[in-house]
């Protein structure tokens, strides 16, 4: 059993639960997994398997395409709906050119600076556990890029959007900025990951589903190193 196993998280989920369910089903170990999703998120889970950990830096570095939802006029301090309103705003009525200048604004490369409730580490200590003892730290800016965004629906205080970006890319805080471009804050209120590099959520095994499946069910999801490097074109 060496290769990646992708999974559609469901909401609820941490990426961490979907490791031990898997790991339980399989009974091994070796099992982690290629970028983070929160609590919040579903979609692309790519876990690797047994020897497929040994490129599990290298499909991470692959770039990602999200679709999601944001709701204007709420800020709040993790930049989702999981976080504690901070500020509460009148949402005026966007045109659409206006809607588009604020998205394009981050075409292209630029600096983004992580949110405090993240998993980024401080000297050792994930930066969402400082939050909550009430610290917040200057953090290093991080060079991404988003290679095209959409919007793809506008209802009332919300917008639908998709967006493909690089690695290390925070779409709560793409949200976020946005928000405050706009002039009345936003936060992101839902977000799937469809694609990391090649590999696309569709087809992939449903992580509800991975409390009842047998383990030879999972193992033969398994896509082979060999398939894995003819997919991504190596």
């Amino acid at each position: 059993m060496d290769g990646v196993l992708l999974i559609d998280k469901a909401t609820k989920m941490t990426s961490h639960d979907v490791v031990a369910l898997v790991r339980r089903v399989l009974g091994i170990r070796k099992v982690g997994h290629c970028g983070t999703l929160d609590p919040l998120a579903t979609g692309l889970l790519m876990l690797t398997i047994g020897r497929g950990t040994k490129i599990q830096d290298l499909l991470m570095s692959e770039d990602k395409e999200y679709s999601g939802t944001m709701k204007l006029g709420i800020i709040t301090d993790s930049q989702d709906a999981e976080g504690k309103i901070l500020e509460r705003h009148p949402v005026p009525s966007f045109d659409q050119s206006v809607l588009e200048a604020a998205f394009r604004k981050y075409d292209g490369d630029f600096y983004q600076i992580p949110p405090m409730i993240s998993a980024i580490k401080k000297e050792g200590v994930p930066l969402y556990k400082l939050a909550r003892a009430g610290k917040i730290i200057e953090r290093e800016p991080r060079f991404v890029r988003v290679y095209a965004h959409q919007i793809l629906a506008q209802r009332d205080e919300e917008i639908d959007f998709r967006v493909v970006c690089s690695k290390g890319f925070y779409v709560r805080t793409y949200v976020h900025d946005i928000g405050g471009d706009l002039g009345c804050g936003a936060y992101l209120q839902s977000l799937r990951r469809i694609k990391s590099g090649r590999f696309c959520v569709d087809g992939a095994f449903q992580a509800a589903l991975l409390k009842e499946t047998s383990r030879d069910l999972l193992a033969s999801r398994i896509i082979s190193l060999p398939e894995i490097s003819r997919l991504r074109g190596a």
